[in-house]
């Protein structure tokens, strides 16, 4: 592999510590990282206008030639203002630059260059402020633009971008052989990445992308495919399917869907295979998953093994512990709680236990895979909301059992093409029917203070009938923004909407055992309306609940807004979700049609995806998807297909990618999901 090109980005001429430093904010620490730090989007400085034509306030783009520079100036906040005079032949302009020595030092008197900015106007005249430019004789008038940080301006990177491409032409490499670049019809790897920074036209700026999008695409399924074939090694857990549970199964206090069947044969089918189990069970929000993870657990425990279940939040972990502990303990199966709360005391007696085998099912959080905690016989690892740990925290728990069987559970419903994408490692079994007596939760959105004093007119009917409700907003402190804040939210709340009832705060920077105590006065029935952010978005449940209305509702995502309506409809009652939204614009209001018009969570999931892409698809939880930085997985569904049919054909031929002409491709896998997953 080239050395300098993959050694630290302090390689490069004119980079020392400082810019280091600076680089590191953007994640670039190499001399491929900086090529790697692809642009966001692209100037074409051939659409110039005569300075006379210019739009005031707006960005403009002039051919202007440098006839003065002026002496800088310093403000009283000891900030530097540059400035300089050019003609586009005609007329003159003012260019300012704030900040950058180094951006006015490079401009000649004499010289001509292309630039793009703000323009301002005031009495001398027209005035373009801390303008993009490129030297007239420039031969790429397309120019990237990048994200960039304080003290590293466009110009400066545009430089040391060139510089490492430079580098990567006399030290040349290719992932792909050309057969493959062929059959897909791929441009090679150092014209796409030539191509991507400095297009020779906006065709060879897509082309460049599609090539590096499928190279992305490509690891990433590799990475998947490699998961997946390590986790079909031999378990220690190859469980007996003569034992029997259907005395469990009659002992739940409803009856289980057809979905909810066909999930519990396929797990039981797996756990009874001499490969570890590796499955995802997908369902909507109340479909009933727990109820499927008990019948997993049950079948366990009669074979002797034990089973943890990892929820993301302590809220969630004790909910679960108390449906599983009603289900399984009335069958001699013990169940314990371990999470962060848990006294230290309380702890080591657990640890115990726990080492004895004397639990059959531990239920906690991130506690359960701390390195104190051992497990006498774990076979069966369950994560809930598997995409708010990441790959790293699901390995952690397996690692703590001997090859165990794995079930992760979501009831976040994901479109099947970015399932196969964050679960690509897993086979997938979905309950898409709800269990029998679930009423579809009503959906209205409202706009603007009558419709909005109407809605809690309605909230207050609904508490006065024994009922209670939710209030989500999406921000804990007060800030310049205008969305609401949970906090001065709640003050304000009790004084004029929601007057005369009882409230109470919920939010995840209160501790747990405040958490726990709220929630537990919630479901007691002590409190009217649960003011809360979206600490309440998955798995808690109380039946009374009729009513939650979403504060900003435009700023939450399709999905999001799907599994925080979820909250409710889990009694007896008929509930209403009331969504609030302080936008009227085309976007928004195709979103809360949408909201409104459905229940199925698959199809608002596909929508979101259009939508908002993968990205925000869990607005910001963490997915485990390592990062995408040009791949668009919502608009990429051809290129990623033929990304998976190419990864398949290179693993059946090199599983380890150990092959010479793999080597590149490998250590490319190995930086996209930033750990040594082929080991």
């Amino acid at each position: 592999m080239p050395e300098m090109l993959f050694s630290g980005i302090k390689t490069l001429k004119g980079v020392g510590s400082a810019k280091a430093e600076k680089y590191e904010k953007l994640g670039v620490k190499s001399v491929y990282g900086l090529i790697c730090h692809f642009p966001k989007n692209y100037l074409n400085f051939h659409c110039n206008v005569p300075v006379c034509d210019a739009v005031v306030n707006e960005y403009n783009c002039f051919r202007l030639k440098i006839k003065s520079k002026s002496v800088p100036q310093v403000t009283r906040n000891n900030n530097m203002i540059y400035k300089s005079v050019a003609t586009d032949g005609i007329d003159d302009i003012t260019i300012t630059i704030f900040n950058s020595e180094y951006s006015f030092r490079c401009l000649k008197v004499g010289h001509v260059y292309y630039m793009y900015g703000k323009v301002t106007e005031n009495l001398f005249g027209k005035e373009i402020i801390s303008p993009v430019y490129i030297d007239a004789g420039e031969k790429n008038f397309i120019q990237p633009i990048y994200k960039l940080t304080q003290g590293l301006t466009v110009n400066i990177l545009r430089k040391d971008v060139k510089q490492a491409l430079s580098i990567m032409k006399n030290e040349p490499f290719e992932t792909l052989s050309e057969n493959i670049r062929h059959k897909y019809n791929l441009r090679p790897l150092m014209w796409s990445f030539e191509n991507i920074h400095f297009p020779e036209s906006e065709i060879s700026a897509e082309e460049a992308k599609r090539r590096l999008a499928f190279d992305e695409l490509l690891e990433l399924q590799l990475g998947m495919l490699i998961m997946k074939k390590r986790a079909k090694a031999h378990t220690a857990f190859k469980m007996d399917e003569s034992v029997k549970i259907s005395d469990f199964v009659r002992g739940l206090p409803f009856e289980l869907t057809n979905d909810q069947k066909k999930a519990s044969f396929e797990i039981i089918k797996d756990l009874c295979r001499d490969v570890p189990m590796n499955r995802l069970l997908q369902g909507d929000v109340g479909s009933g998953k727990t109820a499927v993870a008990a019948i997993a657990c049950c079948f366990s425990a009669r074979n002797g093994v034990q089973s943890a279940l990892m929820a993301p939040t302590e809220i969630l972990a004790v909910q679960h512990y108390k449906t599983l502990s009603s289900f399984l303990e009335p069958f001699g199966i013990k169940v314990c709680l371990l999470t962060g709360s848990v006294s230290h005391k309380e702890k080591i007696e657990l640890y115990r236990k726990i080492a004895d085998g004397e639990y059959d099912v531990i239920v906690g959080t991130h506690a359960i895979i701390q390195k104190d905690v051992e497990y006498k016989s774990l076979g069966l690892v369950i994560t809930d909301e598997q995409h708010r740990f990441g790959v790293a925290q699901r390995a952690a728990l397996a690692e703590k059992g001997n090859t165990p069987h794995k079930l992760v559970m979501s009831a976040t419903p994901i479109p099947r093409t970015l399932a196969l994408i964050i679960y690509g490692d897993l086979d997938i079994s979905i309950i898409a029917q709800l269990p029998k007596g679930r009423k579809p939760v009503l959906t209205y959105a409202v706009y603007g203070d009558k419709m909005r004093v109407r809605a809690f007119n309605f909230v207050r009917e609904r508490i006065k009938e024994g009922r209670q409700a939710y209030v989500v907003c999406p921000m804990i402190e007060e800030s310049e923004s205008e969305l609401f804040a949970v906090k001065s939210y709640a003050e304000n709340a009790v004084k004029k909407d929601l007057k005369g009832c009882t409230t109470e705060l919920l939010h995840g920077k209160m501790k747990p055992a405040e958490k726990d105590k709220v929630m537990q006065d919630f479901r007691e029935g002590k409190i009217d309306v649960l003011i809360c952010t979206t600490v309440v978005e998955v798995g808690v449940d109380v039946p009374n609940a009729a009513v939650i209305v979403i504060e900003n509702a435009e700023r939450f995502g399709l999905s999001q807004i799907h599994q925080l309506r979820g909250r409710v409809g889990r009694g007896q009652f008929e509930s209403t979700c009331i969504l609030i939204a302080s936008s009227k614009n085309e976007e928004c209001l195709q979103r809360m049609k949408i909201i409104s018009s459905t229940n199925d969570g698959f199809k608002i999931s596909e929508e979101d995806l259009k939508m908002r892409g993968p990205g925000d698809f869990f607005g910001n939880a963490q997915h485990g998807l390592p990062p995408m930085k040009i791949a668009d997985i919502s608009c990429s569904n051809e290129l990623m297909n033929m990304a998976r049919e190419c990864a398949t054909e290179i693993i059946e031929d090199d599983p380890l990618l150990e092959k010479p002409c793999n080597t590149s491709l490998k250590m490319d896998v190995i930086r996209l999901f930033d750990k040594d997953i082929i080991g």
